[in-house]
């Protein structure tokens, strides 16, 4: 069933196909039709039923990046606990605003004019508190955004680097890098479109960048502690596991694995995973942190899982069916969901027994890629959704280059 539901965004006045530019190669090369198809669309021991209130805006060129910020700390690292303790959040932004709804009844609860100059707005990232936003920016810095406690708006306050951090160390030879011939820059500078930040629960802020580049972050000092050169090609991806662990995927198809060791001031890579044949471009941890899925221009998800015998992890599953490249990735509790440049949103579920994975749900509706990727599950679903004690529901938000956001809720019983 799908309910069209009206959504208030602005207009991004940019091309969609600038934002895959790093990912595939300036367009969808690898995302042809015929894929090999997924796993049966209903797993013999679950049902799923999924409805869509399509939140449209047509004359809307893209909506770029999503984030939930869930209230009650139920799943994921980076949704955190703040005031209430049933309502969600939902955080989009475009090249021109920055929007904040509730999830649970589709409310706009605030928008807010993009900083001046600063590009399309290409990652969102909250602090472990709830207090600060952060936004990636294609201009190569990152804005800072305070929520106030008492009305919870959010307000402007900086962007990264700082200004204070440039003037320390502006006189310091040491501190310029050589970005290309005859030009060099501050190290603490991002050279391209920030792709993707990551804030951790140790008060760490993580961004990766098309330079090539992470950089770590202090998020109560808002200075730049560390820059890696983390890849061979631009960077569109990075996750961050309870443990610290720094997942970062990239168009040299490869994905590295960074840890800082107890009492080290600098991260040290300690595994590339490379089993992608093309560009990578979105990652999701499931929630304990053991599983990573990986999205890429070859329209497959694969599935790693930890082997310490066997370079850290190792590749247990492949995910199948989309036709296009693989845009965004998301988990929450027992499902993993997946978008991809065909416009459509792939609900999967892992067999916890046979370890293996059913697609348990195509959503179609979109007529670009689905950029960004938001799944929660909805607290107390299974008392008080209707179904059975053993119901999951979930609520899947799906961010698009047609410029529309589509909430889906997906209900999954074992029988």
């Amino acid at each position: 069933m799908l309910v069209p539901l009206p959504w208030l965004c602005s207009e991004c006045s940019s091309a969609a196909e600038d934002d895959n530019s790093a990912a595939c190669g300036g367009g969808y090369r690898d995302g042809i039709a015929g894929a090999t198809p997924g796993s049966s669309p209903l797993s013999s021991s679950n049902s799923v039923s999924a409805f869509d209130d399509a939140i449209s805006i047509p004359s809307l060129l893209r909506l770029l990046p999503l984030h939930l910020l869930h209230h009650q700390q139920l799943l994921c690292r980076h949704r955190r606990t703040h005031a209430s303790a049933t309502s969600f959040l939902l955080y989009s932004a475009t090249e021109s605003t920055l929007s904040v709804y509730d999830l649970s009844d589709l409310r706009p609860i605030e928008s807010l004019p993009a900083p001046s100059g600063a590009g399309a707005a290409k990652s969102i990232s909250i602090s472990p508190d709830g207090s600060a936003l952060f936004t990636a920016h294609q201009d190569g810095r990152i804005r800072v955004w305070n929520r106030s406690s008492r009305s919870g708006l959010h307000r402007l306050v900086t962007s990264l680097p700082t200004t204070a951090d440039r003037l320390r160390r502006l006189p310091l030879p040491k501190n310029y890098v050589t970005i290309r011939r005859h030009h060099k820059r501050l190290w603490i500078e991002h050279a391209d479109a920030v792709s993707g930040i990551a804030a951790d629960a140790s008060g760490l802020l993580y961004s990766v960048s098309w330079d090539k580049t992470l950089k770590v972050w202090s998020v109560s000092g808002l200075r730049c502690l560390e820059s890696v050169s983390a890849h061979e090609d631009a960077v569109n991806a990075i996750v961050v596991a309870a443990d610290g662990t720094v997942y970062t995927g990239s168009a040299d198809r490869r994905i590295r694995v960074w840890t800082r060791p107890a009492g080290a001031k600098q991260h040290e890579l300690i595994a590339t995973l490379d089993r992608h044949r093309s560009a990578v471009n979105a990652l999701a941890l499931s929630g304990d942190g053991s599983v990573l899925y990986s999205g890429a221009c070859d329209r497959s998800v694969l599935v790693w899982e930890r082997n310490e015998k066997a370079d850290y992890m190792t590749v247990t599953g492949t995910l199948r069916g989309h036709e296009r490249a693989i845009l965004s990735l998301a988990c929450a509790g027992e499902i993993v969901v997946s978008g991809s440049g065909d416009g459509v949103v792939r609900v999967w579920r892992r067999d916890g027994i046979r370890r293996a994975y059913s697609c348990l749900a195509v959503m179609g509706g979109h007529t670009k890629g689905v950029r960004s990727l938001v799944a929660v599950m909805m607290p107390g679903s299974g008392r008080d959704g209707g179904g059975s004690g053993d119901d999951e529901e979930y609520r899947v938000c799906s961010g698009s280059l047609d410029g529309e956001i589509r909430v889906w809720r997906v209900r999954v019983s074992s029988l």
